[in-house]
């Protein structure tokens, strides 16, 4: 009785044994893997790279203030430039006129075809003349004192070059704007008397 009881015990003690020692593997190896997993370096993820486009320069172009003064600079320039400043004060319409850009750049001013008129410059309340005006029938004559005919012998002209009276050929009807288009004085271009005025004044007291 005893020895099968030794018997039993023996083989109970070697199954335990054997219990222990693989609850020990499967623990060693959990250790294992936990270690494993706390060594390998953490992943970090990357970031994409976002490339930085410069800002387009949009070049504008200048305002008018920061412009180059009219014909100053000009490249056609090849002499000096008529200084008209002071005709530009109130006829601030021929600044870009072509027939009076034109002949600036030639040095031809407005006092060479028009006087002095320095009177006319001094009277705010416009009534007095410039020193010389032309009526339609004088504009053809006085042009060609410096476009003679030899120069502007040229097809386009010949037609109206044929006319005979010279106000039906006008050169300021085909070259330049070089007119008001409406006016509050005129004058008689030959006498120069005020033909037309419509009496506002600037330095007196209205007429009621």
């Amino acid at each position: 009785m005893k020895g099968i009881f030794v018997s039993k015990f023996r083989n109970f003690l070697w199954i335990f044994v054997l219990v222990m020692m693989v609850i020990s593997i499967v623990a060693c190896e959990k250790q294992v893997q936990v270690k494993e997993k706390q060594e390998e370096p953490p992943v970090v993820k990357e970031k994409p790279v976002v490339v930085e486009e410069k800002p387009k320069v949009v070049e504008e172009k200048p305002l008018l203030l920061e412009d180059p003064p009219l014909l100053l600079e000009d490249e056609e320039e090849t002499g000096p430039v008529a200084d008209n400043s002071r005709c530009h004060v109130c006829h601030i319409n021929y600044d870009e006129e072509v027939l009076a850009v034109t002949h600036a750049r030639a040095n031809i001013s407005c006092e060479q075809c028009h006087g002095a008129s320095d009177d006319h410059c001094g009277d705010e309340d416009n009534i007095t003349p410039p020193d010389i005006m032309y009526p339609a029938e004088k504009i053809r004559p006085f042009c060609m004192g410096c476009h003679t005919s030899e120069k502007i012998d040229i097809a386009v002209h010949k037609s109206v070059m044929a006319k005979p009276d010279a106000k039906e050929s006008i050169c300021t009807n085909c070259h330049g704007e070089h007119r008001l288009g409406y006016r509050t004085r005129k004058w008689d271009k030959t006498t120069g008397e005020l033909v037309q005025d419509d009496k506002v004044r600037m330095t007196e007291k209205q007429e009621e």
